[in-house]
């Protein structure tokens, strides 16, 4: 197929919010999704890693994916719906398209670390039955398992592949698979914040961003101005970041970031079991990184005011 979503721009990986006895809370989900959509993002990620797939069950998988498609108006969908059991990957792919979601996005099999050609194998059986844009997710720090240049490479020629969600914090091999896949419809897309200009620098597309949940307008005009080639403006707003982006990931994510988006109001810090909440000196340091980030934006607000 031709893809047709614009893997560019600014993709928020969507937390799933709990209330106190760990079921999700679906209003605050709506409601998330819409704020970021009104805040100029270009699509919207649930059920990967930062909503906590792991602990949701399948059934919770297609919910949280009906709610989001429910919330938003104009930017696509992309769902999560990899595992490392390759039927179940096929069925939450099979189940998230059935929910109306607009694109899969597939982590690469975990704990079983299969070879290359079984991640070949794996993909391909996914990307044959589905008819859906899907987005390769290489995160060997989670996963145990890198995917390599010339498997990434294979995964583009196929027609339902449409991108590569990189992870591996390998700025080189990112760069090599973006060379080598520039004449096919292949987006290479950031899944590491601090990288995401440095990335784009090289040739891909945009973010499947952590941060975004809570700058989003920083992240989309960070990402933008990256993209226009202004880079100058771009690495001043990746430095306004920067305290932020190491807060959100100074504990397993999604601990930071939600606890950061119970700061700002959107949502409750809670986690499902085995997250634990952030460390109480984390907390600190992230109120106070908020507060300054806050403080500019007012003071931006006042420059532009007659």
């Amino acid at each position: 197929m031709t893809h047709d979503i614009d893997f560019s721009g600014v993709f928020p990986a969507l937390t799933t919010p709990f209330d106190a006895d760990e079921r999700i809370d679906f209003d605050q989900l709506r409601e998330n999704a819409r704020y970021l959509e009104s805040a100029g993002v270009d699509g919207v990620v649930p059920v990967g890693s930062t909503g906590e797939s792991a602990t949701l069950t399948h059934d919770e998988h297609v919910e949280v994916v009906e709610a989001v498609v429910d919330a938003v108006d104009d930017v696509p969908v992309v769902a999560g719906t990899g595992s490392n059991n390759t039927r179940e990957a096929l069925e939450l792919s099979e189940r998230a398209a059935d929910a109306g979601a607009d694109a899969l996005l597939l982590i690469s099999p975990y704990y079983n670390k299969p070879e290359q050609r079984g991640l070949v194998e794996h993909y391909r059986t996914v990307a044959d039955a589905v008819d859906l844009p899907q987005i390769v997710y290489n995160v060997p720090s989670r996963t145990g398992r890198n995917i390599d240049p010339d498997t990434a490479v294979e995964f583009a020629a196929h027609e339902n592949v449409a991108g590569f969600k990189a992870a591996s914090g390998d700025l080189g091999q990112i760069s090599e698979i973006v060379e080598r896949t520039r004449d096919e419809d292949f987006a290479v897309l950031s899944g590491d914040d601090p990288l995401t200009v440095p990335m784009i620098s090289v040739g891909a597309t945009g973010t499947i961003s952590v941060v975004a949940n809570v700058e989003p307008e920083r992240t989309c005009a960070m990402v933008g101005a990256a993209l226009a080639g202004d880079f100058e403006r771009a690495r001043g707003i990746h430095h306004e970041l920067g305290d932020l982006t190491r807060a959100l990931f100074v504990e397993t994510n999604p601990i930071p970031v939600k606890e950061a988006m119970s700061i700002r109001g959107r949502g409750s810090p809670e986690l499902r079991s085995p997250l634990t909440r952030l460390d109480e000196a984390h907390r600190e340091r992230l109120r106070a990184v908020l507060a300054d980030l806050d403080g500019e934006a007012a003071d931006a607000g006042a420059e532009v005011e007659p």
